[in-house]
């Protein structure tokens, strides 16, 4: 891999992140590489000239360079899902578990990168449709979670939960959270839920808050269909990795499953899971000698 064309992405309004986004440009270009910037960012940091829409950016990249958190990582992934463009994370944020590189050693990484040694770690995504009296209203992609949970009243709702149109439950609770393994260390895991390598092929159904107290998460299959169907008479609102909502009436159906498409992350040299793990919680910092 070459990487002659490199998107650029960041966090809008982050000036640490604009700063460190026009230094990627100059030792991307002294380096031959040609630079598309995501067009909001450019604009925002006046290099108008190097601007890319979606179209743009999917047709043209080869490799996507996201400074910022997971959240930015987030976004920028769900946009080229689909186009076989990898992704590597600077870390601006907070626990950065996609995010990786941190900002002091993010030339040194990039150097490993562009030499071609790299680690390419392939994610699987979620695609989420809502159904209202059989008619499509609403489909995205997630490669966090599918949350469906209480709506403005905050009242508790009430789900019928299907796996593969087998019944599973009746579940009266605050909602219910569908990770993958890359979102089992996010929302999922305040709630409690498993934390899943992100070679494991599975689910994580996690239930937010549960009026059951044995109802507790569950790890299935990823190539199990999740059927959630509201059947309380309250609203609630389906959220796919906290970036986009629908709200949902009764009788509303919500099916997720995993997607065709993946995400390729690129980590640098001797980029270890658990290591990362063991930083972002931290548990013991080294292992004992015996």
């Amino acid at each position: 891999m070459n990487f002659t064309t490199v998107a650029l992405f960041a966090k809008a309004g982050s000036l640490e992140a604009g700063e460190s986004l026009k230094t990627l440009v100059s030792w991307l270009e002294a380096r031959k590489r040609r630079v598309l910037i995501d067009r909001e960012i450019a604009y925002a940091l006046d290099l108008a000239e190097k601007s890319a829409d979606d179209a743009r950016l999917v047709a043209e990249a080869e490799l996507a360079i996201v400074v910022g958190g997971d959240g930015t990582l987030l976004s920028a992934a769900r946009r080229l899902a689909g186009h076989a463009i990898p992704l590597v994370g600077i870390n601006q944020g907070r626990l950065g578990f996609m995010t990786d590189i941190a900002r002091a050693d993010m030339l040194p990484a990039l150097e490993d990168l562009l030499a071609g040694r790299f680690h390419a770690d392939h994610r699987s995504l979620l695609e989420a449709t809502v159904w209202r009296e059989g008619q499509q209203i609403f489909r995205t992609l997630a490669l966090n979670d599918v949350v469906v949970n209480k709506g403005d009243l905050g009242r508790m709702i009430e789900l019928e939960v299907r796996v593969d149109d087998e019944f599973l439950y009746v579940l009266h609770a605050d909602g219910m959270i569908v990770a993958t393994p890359t979102g089992s260390t996010a929302y999922a895991l305040s709630a409690n839920g498993p934390i899943l390598q992100p070679a494991v092929p599975g689910l994580a159904l996690v239930p937010l808050c549960p009026h059951g107290l044995t109802h507790r998460p569950i790890t299935i299959a990823d190539r199990s269909r999740i059927r959630l169907s509201l059947i309380s008479p309250q609203q609630a609102r389906m959220h796919c990795d906290g970036q986009s909502h629908v709200d949902l009436a009764t009788g509303d159906v919500v099916d997720i499953s995993r997607a065709s498409c993946v995400i390729t992350l690129l980590h640098p040299p001797g980029y270890s899971y658990f290591a990362m793990l063991r930083e972002k919680l931290h548990w013991s910092a080294t292992p004992r000698r015996l």
